[in-house]
Order: C-alpha cells, then structure tokens, then sequence
C-alpha cells in the first residue's frame, strides 16, 4: 500500500484583497480627491475669458494617462520577463548574469541620462523610453530567438530612465504660468497609486495574452507591450511644444556643483533615494527565494498584487498628511524606520509565509507613502533645472552595491540571501538618520534661487 503525501500550495485569503480594495476606496472618497478639490470655476457660456484653471487640470489627466502606459510597460517585463527566461531555458547563473548586465548598464550609463535629461528636455527623454521598449517589442515578435542580454540592456536602460524622467517632467511643468502648484503635491501620490494599479494591470494582461498555450501564447506581451510603446509615442509627439529652453553643459555644471554638490541638505536627500533604491531593488531579487525557502510552496502570481495593493493604499496616505500639516521629515524618519526593523525580521527570524507576506505589505505600504514624500523634500530644495541629474547620480551608489552583492552571491557564495536583507536593513536606519539630520538643518527652501 502506498503512501500519499498530500502537498500545501499557500496562497492568500480573498478576504485579503477586498480589505485593501475596501481600505483604498475609504481612504480617496473619505479625502477630497484632487479633481473636485482644484476644479476650476465655471465660466458663464460663451464667455470671452475662461477659466484660467483648465490648464492645471488637463496636464495631469494627461501626464497620469501616460505615466500609467509606462508604468504597464514597466511591468510586463518585470513579471513577464523572469517566466519567458525559464520557458527558453536560461537557468539560475544565466539570470543573475543578466541581472549584472542589468545593474552595470544602469551604472555606468543610466546614471548620466538626468544630467543628459536636463540637457535636452525632460519629455524627449520620455519619448525615449517609449522608443525602447518599442525596439524590444518588435525585435521578440520578428526574432525567433532573440538575444536576451541586448533586450536586458534596454530594458535596464528604460527603466533608468523611468525613474526620474516622468516626475521631472510633471514637476518642470507645473512650473509654468497657468499651472497650480499645489495640484503637484497631488500629482505625486497619484503618480505612485496609479503606477501600482498599472503593475498590477500588467501581470493581468500578461496572464490573459499567454493563457493556457505557452507555445502559441509566449509572445503575445511583446505584442502587447508594441502596441502600447506606439500608443505612448504619439501621445508624446501630439503633445510636443517645440524644443525647451536649457542651459549649456558649462552653466549646467557650475549650476551643480554649486546648488547641488555644495548644498549638504540634497546630499542627504540623495543618500536616502540611494538607500530606498537600494533595500527595494534587494527585496525585489530575494523576496521570491525568501518565501520558497526550505520547499515551501506558494503562489507567488497571488501575493505579488496584494504587496502592490499595500503600495496603493500607503500612497493614500500621503495627502492625508500634507492636510493634517505634518512635517515631511517626520514621518518619513518613521518609515524608513519601520522599513528597517521590518526586513531586519525578515533577515534573522524565520517566519510563517502568512507573517511573511504581511511583513513584505507593510514593507510596501512604506514604500507608498516615501516615494511621494521624497518628490516633495525634492520640490522644496532641488532646483528643477537639476532635477534629473540629482535624481540619477543619487542612484548610482545603489546601483554600485547592488552589482557588487550580486556578484559575491551569485558568483563567488561569499555571502547568504540573509546578510542582503540586513544590508538593505542597514540603509533604511542611515536613511532615517539622513532625514533627522535634514530637519535639523532647518528649511530653507530652493525658491529663493529659482531661476538659476
């Protein structure tokens, strides 16, 4: 007679998702959303003056349109693109040499794309990274067997450029006559919600085009990702309006050693977007092998959504604050903070795959409501001429570590998946330890040198 060993797959409750779902709709109808709250008066018909505020509304509408496209974009690749790498056969030291690839590109040369962005124009290089992704999606529909390492190279670049081009854009905008600025501070949260709901969107899609038949469904997100790259480049030509003024490389240099070099409260704004950046591309690499840990079997397609949802619901949280007149340093030394002790569990104590997940929400519920408080901390002392290229440089001593991590992990075993997490435990206490020391240098914000 024999045995049978039945197997457990864990996988969240539903009851999980209605009450972020339900936590998320309380949160936005609880506050007044940014539409009502700053819509413009009505003009009276056929009147020769219109409301002066259209303009600060009909930007964001379509800027969110847009950033949400390349937000879907964004995560096509990054839940698509593991699960196409196994179905062609790219094992284990194959994926973390594409992972190098990926990090030494953002290194060595998605670092410069802000300084380069603040050069040219901000929405060329959004346009840019819609003309990557659009090369990549043609490239896997017409090739039988494309090159993985040139698809890595942009898509590594594309997502540099992801990181800083969409919010100096929105940010330079807003900037104009005609645009309000307290409709920014709106389009941050938003910016970080909507991003989100687009992850999310894209692991739906992805699992609809592939479907049950792999062989005839395999390339049906490249398809996907083509044709929204090309719906992205021709909202981005309809709304182009000529070429920007900027300043030449002489200026602009001079501009940042002196505003952003010499100024000690952006140097420790960017240690802690470098220390973010850091722990979050960490948990991103180990977040799967933490949860699999010793056989354990999970659905992992079920928890990444309910970690984004988490994400959804922090960024509510954020204007909840601005109103309740908080001050920023505050309450991101708490989350930064939070963060710290949370992967510091995650790296020591050896937990349940329900305490686990709920750790790696709040982790994310975090990370919802940083992301859009360190926009702000940048609005207040980084000039919008140098925007980019401080938002960039800040991430490559992330970028430096990360690749040199993965190569003592990956290649020489020198070090566990645990000392990781702690190391990315360790940034999120000097992140913290940067936004007390910020506040206690006093505000002093960057208004005062505007126009450079």
């Amino acid at each position: 007679m024999g045995i049978v060993i039945e197997t457990f797959v864990w996988e969240p409750s539903s009851s999980v998702f209605i009450f972020i779902f339900i936590s998320c709709f309380l949160s936005l109808s609880l506050f007044p959303f940014y539409i009502s709250k700053h819509a413009p008066t009505k003009s009276p018909p056929f009147s020769d003056h219109p409301s002066s505020s259209s303009p600060s509304l009909r930007f964001p509408i379509h800027f969110l349109f847009l950033y949400s496209l390349a937000s879907v974009l964004e995560g096509l690749w990054s839940v698509y693109g593991e699960f196409e790498l196994l179905y062609h056969g790219i094992g284990k030291e194959d994926t973390v040499t594409f992972l190098l690839i990926g990090f030494g590109v953002a290194l060595f040369v998605g670092s410069f794309f802000g300084l380069i962005s603040d050069l040219i124009g901000r929405k060329k290089m959004c346009l840019v990274f819609f003309i990557l992704h659009l090369i990549v999606g043609i490239w896997k529909m017409i090739a039988s067997s494309p090159s993985f390492c040139i698809a890595n190279v942009c898509f590594s670049l594309a997502t540099s450029i992801f990181a800083f081009s969409f919010e100096t854009w929105a940010v330079v905008e807003h900037d104009k006559p005609g645009h309000r600025q307290d409709v920014l501070n709106e389009t941050f949260w938003l910016m970080i919600f909507f991003e989100s709901a687009s992850l999310i969107g894209s692991q739906a899609i992805g699992n609809w085009m592939v479907g049950g038949n792999l062989e005839k469904g395999i390339g049906s997100p490249s398809i996907a990702a083509t044709l929204l790259a090309i719906v992205g480049i021709i909202c981005m030509y309809r709304d182009h309006d000529g070429t920007p003024k900027t300043m030449t490389f002489k200026d602009y240099r001079m501009s940042f050693y002196a505003f952003i070099l010499g100024d000690r409260r952006i140097l420790l704004l960017a240690c802690a977007q470098a220390c973010l950046h850091f722990s979050i591309a960490v948990f991103w690499i180990l977040w799967a092998p933490t949860l699999v840990a010793d056989g354990r079997e999970v659905y992992l397609g079920l928890i990444y959504p309910c970690m984004l949802g988490a994400r959804m619901l922090g960024s509510t949280v954020f204007p909840w604050l601005i109103d309740a007149s908080f001050q920023t340093e505050d309450w991101l030394t708490y989350a930064f903070v939070t963060q710290a002790f949370l992967l510091s569990i995650i790296a020591y104590d050896y937990q349940d795959i329900g305490v686990l997940v709920t750790q790696f929400s709040l982790f994310h519920a975090c990370i919802g409501l940083i992301l859009p408080s360190l926009a702000r901390l940048r609005t207040m002392y980084v000039p919008n001429e140098l925007r980019g290229g401080m938002i960039s440089l800040s991430m490559a001593p992330a970028n430096a570590a990360i690749l040199f991590l993965l190569m003592q992990r990956g290649y020489y075993r020198t070090i566990e998946n645990s000392t990781m997490i702690a190391l990315a435990a360790v940034g999120l206490f000097i992140a913290a330890g940067c936004m007390y020391v910020l506040k206690r240098c006093g505000k002093q914000p960057y208004q005062n040198r505007r126009k450079l």
